[in-house]
């Protein structure tokens, strides 16, 4: 499966919000 770098996945669950953004602050600093 290709996936096209500008892609954006975001999962939405049962979990604490700064987990949240702890993940979202990773996935962009890998951007």
């Amino acid at each position: 499966i290709a996936v096209d770098p500008g892609l954006v996945r975001l999962s939405v669950g049962i979990e604490h919000k700064d987990d949240l953004l702890a993940d979202i602050e990773q996935a962009l600093d890998k951007a």
